[in-house]
């Protein structure tokens, strides 16, 4: 695909269905006169893996104008004296203007670099920028370290978490029995042979005896994750509130083994406390949230963190009203696409790891069924949030129709289109009863449910050209 044909799909995606810039675009209104600003934003997209644009002729509310000439000419003239001067590297931009809904637009492409990070000129290596949520921001010296490592072709979970080590020393750290037990195999005697599966997994190195754990042994594996300082703040946290804000604290909880070999307690944990306890002939936890969606989205924190942004650990919080997961680094992918479009990864050997390990669903298929299990226990939708540098999922107890926001009922229609699409049916007045557990009689709730979701532009007609209105059927915009 050449770049011109990504751009338009990238505006496409950014203008429809609500208007938000994405980190592989930026809207631009006029050209700034702020040299510096636009060299930043330059550096970001040379950082971004397969680069980005600069789209001219989109105000910042979305809406759309025509450039003159003389405009085009002056912005492309400036740019490409600022990307040849103002940085590190000499960057060579691309432009085309293009004609999009009637308007002519401006886009100019800045490619990946192969030498990463791209700085600005004259100042260190840490004046280099990155884009997250939309917005160009500057790097902290622990993204431009990871930078630099991934531009050398070295992987996060490829680096060294300890080195100089024995075997013995390896063994006492990870905890390989916690592994076994994941691959369903017995723990062998031999600790040469265990030493030797740690290597095969990417989990350890071993040169003239002296051995080193990775990252990705390290994170997955850790007896305690205390014992790795560049994996300081790693930690799954897990607080629980008495309400309905965090005024008060109940409990705080820091999950310091490794990931994979804490994750079935951990998953076990926050289901015993967002359950509800029912005391009947003996006690027993009702679970409010269905296990798959819990398990997908803890996953998904983890596989998909930035471990580039510190201080930010990834954090579980369980209110009486929802339950909310936060991971640092926003999503790859647009938020409105996550049920439909494959799973991009910061760390494709963490995710790589997790899947094999039993960990996690197979790739493309974990967002489905989790947002399946919500519906199936009829709760409202879950929400999706891409912050400035970290992702947020929510998810809601049962509500009724009535006590469900307007929102809440479009985003859940919304949501059931995307999963009936990808099984290749339809939505219709029907299904979306179902989907809310409402009778033959309820029709005309539906039917008002679906066209507040069509007005908000995220599903359509399956047919434009069907008058029936009893017989009509639905897709998500993207369709």
């Amino acid at each position: 695909m050449h770049w011109t044909e990504r751009a338009l799909q990238l505006l496409k995606d950014s203008l429809e269905p609500v208007p938000c810039e994405l980190n592989e675009i930026d809207w631009k209104s006029g050209l700034s006169d702020k040299t510096d600003r636009l060299a930043q934003h330059i550096s970001a997209f040379a950082n971004h893996l397969y680069g980005g644009m600069l789209v001219y002729g989109v105000n910042d509310d979305g809406t759309l104008f025509s450039l003159t000439k003389e405009q085009i000419d002056g912005i492309v003239k400036k740019l490409g004296n600022i990307a040849y001067n103002n940085l590190s590297s000499h960057i060579q931009i691309e432009h085309s203007v293009q004609c999009y809904e009637g308007h002519n637009l401006l886009f100019v492409y800045i490619p990946e670099e192969a030498e990463k990070p791209v700085h600005l000129r004259g100042k260190d290596i840490y004046a280099s920028y990155y884009r997250s949520g939309g917005q160009t921001l500057k790097m902290s010296p622990k993204q431009v370290q990871v930078l630099i490592a991934k531009s050398k072709g070295i992987s996060f979970e490829e680096s060294s978490a300890l080195d100089d080590l024995t075997q013995n020393q390896v063994l006492d750290l990870l905890d390989y029995q916690a592994l076994y037990s994941l691959l369903d195999r017995n723990v062998p005697k031999s600790t040469d042979t265990i030493a030797s599966l740690l290597k095969e997994m990417g989990y350890c190195t071993e040169t003239n005896g002296k051995w080193t754990i990775t990252n990705l042994g390290a994170i997955l594996f850790a007896r305690s994750l205390k014992r790795f300082p560049s994996l300081s703040g790693r930690e799954v946290v897990v607080r629980k509130y008495e309400g309905q804000n965090n005024r008060q604290l109940q409990f705080e909880q820091h999950e310091s083994l490794g990931y994979a070999a804490g994750f079935e307690g951990l998953i076990d944990f926050i289901m015993r406390n967002t359950g509800k306890e029912v005391i009947d002939v003996s006690r027993s936890i009702e679970p409010i949230y269905p296990n798959v969606a819990i398990r997908e989205f803890v996953a998904n924190a983890l596989i998909h963190q930035d471990f580039a942004i510190d201080g930010s650990p990834i954090t579980i919080e369980i209110f009486s009203n929802r339950l909310v997961i936060t991971n640092p680094g926003a999503p790859l992918n647009n938020i409105a696409r996550l049920i439909d479009l494959p799973p991009r990864s910061r760390n494709e050997k963490l995710a790589q790891s997790m899947l094999l390990l039993g960990l996690c669903e197979r790739r493309g298929s974990g967002v489905d069924r989790a947002i399946e299990a919500i519906e199936k226990m009829f709760l409202p939708p879950v929400k999706f949030q891409s912050l400035e540098d970290y992702t947020r999922v929510s998810l809601f107890p049962q509500k009724t129709l009535a006590e469900m926001t307007k929102r809440e009922k479009i985003m859940a229609c919304y949501q059931h289109a995307c999963l009936m699409f990808e099984d290749n049916i339809a939505t219709n007045n029907q299904s979306v009863r179902e989907r809310f557990g409402l009778n033959k009689n309820q029709s005309a709730a539906a039917s008002r449910i679906i066209a507040d979701t069509i007005t908000e532009k995220l599903i359509k007609p399956a047919d434009e050209d069907s008058i029936s209105k009893k017989f009509s059927t639905y897709v998500p915009f993207y369709a």
